[in-house]
């Protein structure tokens, strides 16, 4: 593995928050109005990447979009990969953070997640499910991301408790020479792989959870898993970024 990187540091002073969204009418609007009430020390651009949604998600999004949320739309569904490609190349901030469309995540815990980078500890941060408070999740789920996180550290040396999670923050210049190419949620272990390849340390901080069941709309399969494991195999022998 590369040897620890380091950037020089700068003052923070805007905070992109990507937010992929497939169907999520019913939860959309809330999402959006929690973004907008946390209180960090940072001016906040809300890109919103509207997947082919189906189920009127568009018509919500028309009705929330003002100078701080930007929406843009996919004319087809293709995978949460490639809505946070189209929504990184939108975003404009010093700072990168991925909030999920669901209410599985609670953006007030982007205080924790935003604090070691303010703090110059860190560029990049992971919030774990695993050491917050938290609604348990499926079995399978909770056996598929233990796995896939030990995969990774086998494979990248590091010691991830949670490298499925959503909650993910970069300074943006540890991305900015990345090349997304995964389209689903194999986007999870690329970025991860090719953040742990240039040599950048990742920082976890606890955080809470309430996930999802399928009746309440969960999308990811177990077929993503085995998707993600590849993706890591993949990308840890690749060269390029």
């Amino acid at each position: 593995m590369a040897p620890e990187r380091s950037l020089e540091q700068k003052d923070y002073k805007t905070l992109s928050v990507l937010v992929p969204v497939y169907n999520e009418r019913s939860t959309i609007g809330e999402v959006i109005r929690r973004i907008r009430s946390v209180d960090v020390p940072l001016e906040v651009e809300i890109v919103v990447v509207n997947d082919g949604s189906s189920d009127g998600t568009d018509k919500v999004l028309a009705t929330l979009e003002d100078s701080t949320v930007r929406v843009f739309n996919h004319a087809q569904n293709q995978g949460k990969g490639a809505a946070l490609r189209t929504g990184l190349e939108a975003a404009t901030g010093d700072l990168i953070i991925i909030q999920d469309a669901d209410l599985e995540y609670d953006p007030e815990d982007w205080i924790k997640l935003l604090d070691p980078i303010m703090k110059h500890k860190a560029f990049v941060v992971y919030g774990s499910r695993f050491t917050g408070e938290r609604k348990n999740m499926l079995l399978l789920h909770w056996i598929g991301n233990r796995f896939l996180s030990l995969v990774t550290n086998v494979l990248y040396a590091t010691t991830l408790s949670d490298m499925e999670t959503c909650y993910k923050c970069f300074d943006r210049r540890v991305i900015e020479p990345v090349h997304i190419i995964s389209n689903r949620f194999d986007f999870e272990p690329e970025i991860t792989a090719k953040v742990l390849r240039q040599g950048f340390r990742i920082y976890e901080v606890p955080i809470s959870y309430a996930g999802r069941e399928f009746d309440e709309g969960k999308k990811i399969t177990w077929k993503d898993g085995f998707a993600a494991l590849k993706a890591l195999i993949k990308f840890r022998f690749t060269k390029s970024l």
